[in-house]
């Protein structure tokens, strides 16, 4: 996703939910050890292969100290500590969230929301019920609008400008990749019918060639650098919103794709010990070579912080006609969508980056831009020589057939989103078409040819919602429950390989498989109570299961 500044002056509203800033393993728990917190009569899935189920967890300081059975972890108890009695909840490692936009997400908790509005009445109702609540002047951001839902028109300035003649507004679709401005904001932005196109975006018009207000992917940068910056006090508590939202949701570590300034908001949590999350962010890829020497001059952080991953883009997104494709769109046949950067960028900024020993992650949504960064992975590897380097691919949403087996074959990791596929299943096939659908969102394909998958939500555009995507990559049923069989039910997986995907792999992800992602003696005490066993329940359920308790490094973050 694109980043975006941000609306300045949002009051966040918290929670009102509680919050708190191989064999069997429990014959080496030192004597005495303080087991501060131990949970019992639990399905615990460790994630561990070598012993995926247990019983009980004991946890010591931040640190898991023993999994076993109920009897054994009782052994090691003692007066001060906490005894939890699960009756019979899941228990499951904490769930990584592989892409987020984290600072973004807390923003968009109190902005306007359009991701429902059914028909443009709705949405130029929301616009202005949300515009008489702030001051006049106030940029309205955020938003997160679907045409789709009612019928694909585009919307246009003229929709808003008369209820927001005192607001400039810049709200954009849930994918982020196009926006729309009322007439206000195209002045601020000194966008007019004389501008001229921008590289890798697209400015819609009218057939009079007026812009229309609607903006996408690279051609939104001309009314994003008019919008105000947000100041540190309110990003600092868009974070906290942000963690205690999915502390809710049982996500304890987040991997960011965002920018300096957000790294920024981070550090100032790190410092003043606030955050509650864990923290892998990226910045942008073209910046490899700062982030090269931040990380020589500070290293790269902390269990709770680090850094040395680089986001860069090869396209836009398929709901937005901007997602590179082979051949044209079914529903647009002069189209093939476009490049965000150009290849000779992204081959560069990415040999750089690996040979400074950096971790790239690309945004590649069509297939022509998941084949374009698959050759540049595979040219970069081939001339930089071996070293465990785990390339991402972030979305990969509609591969080509023949490029699905590279993916093992090269090593690189599928960072995808198990939701967009419920959400773009509505009316992916009216855009590609009925073959190209048959590879979408290919999650049983690429585990099947040896691929490594990292599940996570893209919030802002999704929901940040492990349990949701569970259900996602399961059933496959849309979310208008129009196919109660799957949509492309082929590419379904099992409950347990979706699991993995949001732990231990998510972990790998990162390079962080043997700090958490899995229940073991040693690791980071990251957990979460669901109040079923997801594997023994039928999976159309799936949906309907709660996080009723979050552990981060043995403290209690979230409980229902």
């Amino acid at each position: 996703m694109l980043n975006k500044p941000l609306l300045p002056i949002l009051i966040l509203v918290l929670s009102g939910c509680t919050m708190t800033s191989p064999a069997s393993q429990t014959a080496t728990v030192p004597s005495g050890s303080d087991v501060t917190l131990a949970v019992v009569n639990a399905r615990v899935w460790t994630g561990d292969s070598r012993r995926p189920w247990a019983d009980a967890i004991a946890v010591s300081g931040d640190r898991i100290a023993a999994v076993g059975s109920g009897a054994e972890i009782r052994k090691i108890t003692n007066a001060q500590t906490r005894v939890v009695d699960a009756a019979g909840k899941m228990l499951v490692p904490g769930f990584v969230d592989a892409h987020v936009h984290f600072v973004d997400g807390g923003f968009r908790l109190s902005s306007v929301q359009l991701r429902d509005s059914r028909t443009p009445a709705e949405f130029i109702a929301r616009i202005k019920a949300y515009a008489a609540t702030v001051p006049p002047g106030t940029w309205l951001t955020g938003g997160d609008w679907d045409h789709t839902r009612w019928g694909g028109e585009l919307p246009h300035r003229r929709w808003i400008d008369s209820v927001t003649p005192n607001h400039p507004v810049w709200v954009n679709r849930l994918d982020g990749h196009m926006a729309l401005a009322n007439s206000a904001a195209l002045v601020a932005g000194s966008v007019t019918a004389a501008t001229p196109e921008v590289d890798g975006g697209t400015i819609v018009r009218d057939s009079n060639g007026d812009p229309t207000g609607v903006l996408k992917d690279n051609a939104q940068g001309l009314v994003d650098r008019a919008v105000p910056g947000a100041p540190p006090a309110l990003s600092d508590r868009a974070l906290d919103a942000a963690m205690n939202y999915v502390a809710q949701q049982g996500v304890t570590s987040v991997h960011n794709m965002g920018s300096w300034d957000d790294l920024a908001v981070f550090e100032r949590a790190r410092a003043s010990g606030r955050l509650k999350t864990r923290i892998y962010t990226a910045v942008p890829l073209a910046t490899w070579q700062r982030l090269r020497d931040t990380v020589a001059a500070r290293g790269r952080g902390d269990a709770w912080l680090r850094i040395g991953a680089l986001k860069g883009f090869v396209d836009g997104s398929l709901g937005s006609h901007t997602a590179a494709m082979l051949e044209p769109f079914t529903d647009a046949p002069r189209d093939t969508g476009l490049l965000v950067t150009s290849p000779e960028n992204l081959y560069a900024w990415t040999s750089g980056a690996d040979k400074a020993g950096l971790h790239v992650v690309v945004h590649a949504i069509g297939d022509r831009a998941i084949r374009l960064q698959l050759d540049i992975f595979e040219r970069v590897a081939r001339e930089n020589g071996e070293r465990d380097r785990r390339f991402r691919i972030e979305h990969a949403q509609h591969p080509h057939r023949a490029d699905i087996p590279r993916f093992a074959a090269l090593g690189v990791i599928a960072s995808m989103q198990p939701y967009h596929a419920i959400d773009d299943g509505r009316w992916a096939e009216d855009v590609i078409g009925a073959e190209r659908i048959k590879t979408t969102y290919a999650f049983r394909s690429l585990l099947d040819t040896g691929a490594r998958i990292a599940f996570g939500s893209d919030w802002f555009v999704a929901p940040p919602t492990p349990l949701e995507g569970i259900y996602a990559a399961v059933t496959r049923r849309t979310i208008d429950d129009r196919n109660p069989n799957g949509w492309v039910p082929a590419e379904m997986i099992s409950v347990e390989e979706a699991l993995r995907a949001y732990t231990i792999d998510a972990a790998y992800a990162s390079f962080e498989e043997k700090e958490k992602g899995s229940l073991e003696r040693g690791k980071l005490a990251d957990f979460v109570m669901i109040d079923r066993d997801l594997t023994r329940i039928p999976p159309v359920t799936i949906r309907d299961a709660r996080a009723v308790m979050t552990v981060v490094g043995g403290k209690v973050v979230f409980e229902r």
